[in-house]
């Protein structure tokens, strides 16, 4: 992150839901306040650009991105019958999931964490689209790279002995390995019934010709943006790793049990091409 920079990335990835409600039905992700929480220009650049938003590399990624929320969601919703009473959004960017909260009768309090100018950024769009902020959400601001997760989540008055499911997407690929296995330590430290939901990046080695010219294109235009890619993960090695620090039950997909999961029969072209990312959840 740059500093006293909001994300670069996070506005993309929050115009790529936005996208999703406008031009695709069914849809995987239903969400309500996609397109105000973005803001009218945001808005309006994707309502005259749309040509730009139906190429087959453009459909990909917003189909992984819509995906990767919906799983996240998903992975809660079962968590919460399991007993979760928090659920922290690591990285949450313009996530909307607290504003738009189906399981509001379950007194669920959900934590936003992340970097301090981008939470910053965040509360100003929802002001602006006078989005109401319930008394469930906390902020919780915090640099990963600078301070702890741990006391981050402290400071902003989460319980530690309650069961929590932590969702944390677009965010492993933009920190260091140490960073992101410590995040990782103090989740499956947290009390049974809660987990996590994320998704990583493969190596550029273990991609074909076509998977390494996408992943060097999206690495370019991301360090562009003062965000590079630092970490990458081996699904088995990974999945091996979680479980020897204490989580259970860990679900890997790829692209193909992705598109098998929510974009099976489409009448469109929605469905993620590529193997660079992939989905990740884990009990506690």
């Amino acid at each position: 992150m740059i500093e006293a920079r909001p994300s670069r990335t996070a506005l993309r990835v929050a115009m790529r839901r936005a996208a999703h409600q406008l031009f695709d039905r069914p849809k995987v992700l239903d969400d309500s306040i996609a397109l105000r929480i973005i803001g009218p220009q945001a808005a309006a650049k994707l309502e005259t650009e749309r040509g730009t938003e139906d190429g087959r590399i453009a459909l990909s990624v917003r189909a992984f991105m819509v995906a990767r929320s919906r799983y996240a969601e998903d992975a809660l919703a079962r968590s919460i019958e399991r007993g979760a009473k928090q659920y922290v959004v690591l990285g949450a960017g313009l996530d909307t999931f607290a504003y738009r909260n189906p399981h509001a009768e379950s007194a669920l309090r959900v934590f936003e964490v992340d970097y301090p100018a981008t939470q910053e950024w965040k509360r100003r769009q929802l002001e602006e689209a006078r989005i109401a902020v319930p008394p469930s959400v906390t902020y919780a601001p915090v640099d990963f790279e600078r301070q702890t997760l741990a006391e981050g989540l402290r400071l902003a008055g989460f319980d530690s002995a309650k069961p929590t499911f932590f969702s944390w997407l677009g965010v492993t690929m933009y920190l260091t390995e140490d960073a992101v296995m410590s995040t990782f330590g103090f989740i499956a430290a947290t009390p049974p019934g809660g987990g996590v939901a994320f998704d990583y990046a493969v190596p550029r080695s273990s991609l074909g010709l076509l998977g390494r010219i996408a992943l060097d294109a999206v690495s370019r235009r991301v360090a562009r943006a003062g965000e590079p890619f630092r970490t990458f993960f081996e699904p088995a090695a990974l999945a091996e790793r979680l479980r020897g620090i204490g989580f259970a039950s860990v679900e890997d997909l790829g692209a193909d049990e992705i598109n098998a999961r929510y974009f099976k029969n489409r009448p469109d072209k929605l469905r993620i091409m590529g193997r660079i990312g992939r989905l990740m959840s884990a009990q506690v």
